[in-house]
């Protein structure tokens, strides 16, 4: 997995917005670190159903450079609110089938506590602010979710 926009530090944080099947395993040897005690990983995947009907698939579509740069926003209001030593954001677009990841988020802290915290306040913001648009395929017809439909290039 390409680790994507990566930050001039000493520490490696991922944000990325990718076509690509997020690597699970690269993302967690990213946030690894021995001053760490305690990793959180929120992985959001595509579900059969939404709202009482069957889902079969879902696509993601993304205004690139925005996402992208509210990602980075997520990630540095999260490193400004809990003792983060390592944080992942990767967001999937495209054609997704049941059970493949559309997001992932890795948030590695030196305390359980604030892990769990700084990655729950990550994905909350992250769906709030990121202009990522779903549309949900039933067994009997399609929507945008959340009536946000994106405009066509």
């Amino acid at each position: 997995m390409s680790l994507g926009y990566c930050r001039p530090s000493a520490e490696v944080e991922v944000v990325q917005l990718t076509p690509e099947k997020i690597d699970i395993e690269a993302l967690l040897q990213g946030v690894d670190d021995h001053a760490t005690g305690g990793v959180v990983l929120f992985l959001g995947k595509v579900r059969n159903h939404a709202g009482g009907r069957e889902v079969t698939r879902m696509d993601y579509e993304a205004y690139p450079e925005m996402a992208e740069a509210k990602m980075l926003e997520v990630e540095k209001q999260t490193l400004g609110k809990w003792p983060v030593q390592k944080i992942a954001l990767v967001h999937r677009t495209g054609k997704l089938q049941l059970g493949e990841v559309s997001v992932a988020i890795a948030v590695a802290c030196a305390h359980r506590k604030d892990a769990f915290e700084a990655c729950r306040f990550a994905i909350d913001t992250l769906k709030e602010i990121v202009p990522v648009w779903k549309k949900e395929y039933f067994a009997d017809g399609e929507a945008w979710v959340e009536g946000v439909i994106p405009r066509t290039p």
